[in-house]
């Protein structure tokens, strides 16, 4: 770890240990909610997929009205949640007319030369990560422009796809996928992954000289969804002009993936079961930092009102006339700038602090320091419980 990475855990700490603890409790806290809120969501997605009826893409028909009884161009919108098992294929293959032997109908991978329905191209710039003799500029840049240090570059080229059964022939069950509006992660498969090395220049010996990001290599990776994959669409499936269609549901975490039903289930029920538990615990610890922090801080407030009442006992005479007379006795002659009080810079300092005993404060600023709610000194910084007013003979 450097220095500037020290450094800044040495802030963060301080900072999360503030008000004894409060502020990392705070925290804690925001992490258990926002961890009970992902627990209550994969709950529901979890029941939501365990009910949901797991079909061969042939019975998706007998759950769905029939043709017959709507209109042609009637589009339904009500829709099953279902879990479909099938294989990829292109939609222009099931077609059944001329533009099913249209070759721009089907992807094909400029690398591997495979057929596909999705297409995915990334370019990824990587920097390096030498600081140089003038490193902290890179810090700061880290902190301020992460971003910039990674260019990436995206492209996707999808074409309508569908999912039929094995063993399929053309004219047979299939149901539409669309993946309009998802967002959900898609399952390729990387076919290309190359690093290529960039040139250095001159220019770029400066660069590092005075630890600047230079790019040393572009990465170049090409991802897939193959013809004849076989895949599990979870979503709602729906009748479009008397075909199937399925589309993803924005409540569950999966749309297309790779795994089946019960894997699903399974790694739902333990993502729960971690969630469940990361909410109890931090929430419990939070409560107990929280706590810990009220109580010592109330016993403080406690422990100097107790020490203000005292001196207020022990002076009676002291009233708001008292400030006047200090001033009056204190600036009374010229005071060297060595005997200034070290807080106002305008008095000849009078009182000393007890028990670490530095005489840097006039009478007036030292009482001021003594009535806050945590005293310390001004100079060493540690906790004082009284002042003392100290005559020259």
């Amino acid at each position: 770890m450097s220095v500037h990475e020290q450094a800044a855990a040495a802030v963060l700490s301080q900072v999360a240990l503030a008000a004894d603890g409060a502020v990392l409790g705070l925290a804690l806290a925001y992490v258990a909610v926002r961890s009970f809120l992902k627990f209550t969501t994969t709950s529901s997605a979890l029941q939501k997929i365990h009910q949901a009826p797991s079909l061969r893409v042939s019975d998706l028909r007998s759950i769905l009205p029939s043709a017959s009884c709507t209109d042609s161009s009637d589009q339904s919108d009500d829709g099953k949640l279902v879990v479909v098992r099938g294989i990829v294929e292109a939609k222009s293959a099931v077609d059944g007319n001329w533009k099913s032997l249209r070759p721009h109908n089907v992807l094909v991978s400029h690398e591997s030369g495979e057929k596909c329905v999705v297409l995915q191209r990334a370019q990824k710039c990587i920097y390096n990560e030498w600081r140089g003799f003038l490193g902290w500029t890179s810090d700061l840049r880290s902190l301020f422009a992460r971003s910039w240090k990674e260019q990436e570059s995206t492209s996707l080229r999808m074409v309508p796809f569908v999912l039929v059964e094995d063993g399929w022939r053309q004219h047979s069950d299939y149901v539409i996928v669309n993946v309009d509006g998802s967002r959900h992660h898609l399952p390729l498969t990387t076919v290309y992954h190359q690093l290529q090395p960039v040139t250095a220049s001159p220019y770029t010996f400066l660069q590092a000289l005075f630890g600047h990001e230079y790019p040393v290599g572009l990465l170049d990776e090409e991802k897939i969804l193959p013809l004849g994959k076989d895949i599990t669409a979870v979503g709602i499936c729906s009748s479009k002009n008397g075909i199937p269609e399925i589309k993803s549901c924005k409540d569950l975490p999966y749309f297309l993936s790779d795994m089946t039903k019960d894997q699903m289930v399974v790694e739902l029920a333990f993502r729960k079961t971690v969630l469940l538990w990361s909410s109890i615990v931090l929430g419990a610890t939070s409560i107990g930092i929280l706590g810990y922090a009220v109580a010592r801080n109330w016993n403080r407030w406690k422990v100097w009102w107790e020490q203000r009442r005292v001196q207020e006992q022990r002076n009676p005479a002291a009233s708001d006339d008292d400030d006047t007379q200090i001033a009056t006795e204190e600036e009374t002659g010229e005071v060297p700038d060595g005997a200034l009080c070290v807080i106002c810079l305008m008095r000849r300092r009078h009182s000393a602090f007890i028990p670490c005993g530095h005489l840097v404060c006039c009478q007036r600023c030292a009482l001021s320091v003594v009535r806050e709610l945590a005293p310390k000194c001004p100079v060493c910084r540690q906790t004082i419980t009284n002042s003392v007013r100290i005559y020259d003979s």
